[in-house]
């Protein structure tokens, strides 16, 4: 029987309450296959800090090289808990960024999906929601101005300054323009390049290779648009959008109001993908230290990137299917968490376990 290695890392806040319903999902996925997972929990984040003194510590980058995969919760604690975790160590610097470093997962996969009978869920219109909103956002996720060089200082008129470098190679953008191609060719063979060309020379070159690599991709469409205007038309048109392929920090900014969009970052997963099937999966939301351990935040984003291993890391695309289907099977029967509805929404709330109780039912009596 194949054994998948799998590290978890819980992270802060409500990261351990989610990931424990996204490990109920994992369960019952190993009982009906010729397979097992091997869970193996680490500390990373700020949580990490204060326990092993490292935001990353060095037993949990031994687990995560030798992981088949990596899923993450989310990190980060309060404003006030924050400031006593030194700038470096803090949970972004600290953790994140090596972690994507280590792994090299240059890809961001995040899914901006909301059918037509969850709609209610989004703040637009339902003439602007249409049918439904579908699309995938790609991210390069290790390069640009994340992790360019650095530098704060005073200068010789005694200011205080900074200086931050974006540095993309011909290569880094390559990377991530194929990958964009490739889901482009796998869906409505629409690529939309988000740039900012007329500002920044990074994109200057970004869309100079767009063009060379496109030669290779004759099929697919490309839609040039500058990032400030696919803010607007994400809000005014999202429909208009399938695949959508950015550099870091445009990617960044976009996918959050794609959360906007659908009504919470809660119902956006994550993929981060790298070469040698190197991989981590991520919510898109933060860590919400202010509701922590009151079992009100929805598990969706984080049993979503479950379901996007599955898919990307195992090949299990059925089994990723039937986890989607489960999921958006108990919010149209009627119920919700709170941090998503209100009271006298028209739904029915129920506690984080819950909703991830009734996913594994929906999953067992279906998948």
């Amino acid at each position: 029987m194949t054994t998948y290695t799998i590290a978890i890392l819980p992270g802060d806040g409500i990261g351990p309450e989610i990931m424990a319903e996204g490990i109920k999902v994992l369960k019952v996925i190993e009982e009906r296959n010729d397979f097992s997972f091997d869970l193996v929990e680490a500390p990373f984040g700020a949580g990490a800090w204060f326990s092993h003194g490292k935001s990353f510590p060095l037993e949990t980058q031994a687990l995560v090289d030798r992981a088949d995969a990596v899923v993450k919760g989310p990190i980060g604690l309060d404003h006030e808990k924050s400031k006593q975790i030194p700038v470096d160590e803090q949970p972004e610097r600290g953790a994140l960024l090596p972690l994507r470093k280590r792994l090299d997962t240059f890809a961001n996969y995040r899914p901006v999906y909301l059918p037509k009978s969850l709609a209610h869920f989004s703040p637009l219109k339902p003439e602007v929601v249409g049918d439904g909103i579908d699309i995938l956002m790609v991210r390069e996720l290790v390069g640009g101005l994340y992790f360019g060089a650095k530098e704060m200082g005073t200068d010789e008129n005694g200011k205080r300054y900074v200086r931050e470098m974006l540095e993309y190679d011909e290569d880094q953008i390559a990377n991530i323009l194929r990958t964009g191609f490739e889901l482009a060719m796998g869906r409505k063979k629409v690529l939309h390049n988000i740039h900012k060309s007329n500002v920044l020379k990074s994109s200057v070159l970004w869309n100079e290779i767009l063009e060379e690599v496109a030669k290779d991709y004759p099929g697919v469409e490309v839609k040039h648009t500058l990032v400030d205007a696919a803010a607007t038309a994400l809000c005014l048109n999202p429909s208009q959008f399938d695949v959508m392929v950015m550099e870091n920090m445009f990617g960044d900014i976009l996918s959050d109001q794609g959360g906007g969009i659908l009504g919470s970052l809660g119902l956006m997963p994550s993929a981060c993908l790298g070469p040698n099937g190197k991989a981590y999966y991520e919510p898109s939301h933060g860590s919400a230290p202010d509701i922590e351990g009151q079992q009100i935040a929805n598990p969706y984003s984080m049993i979503g990137s479950m379901a996007m291993m599955l898919e990307y890391s195992f090949g299990l695309k059925q089994e990723a299917a039937n986890v989607w289907d489960a999921m958006q099977s108990v919010f149209a029967a009627g119920f919700s968490t709170s941090d998503l509805s209100k009271p006298g929404a028209g739904v029915t709330m129920i506690s984080t376990s819950d909703f991830g109780d009734k996913v594994v039912e929906h999953l067992r009596a279906n998948g």
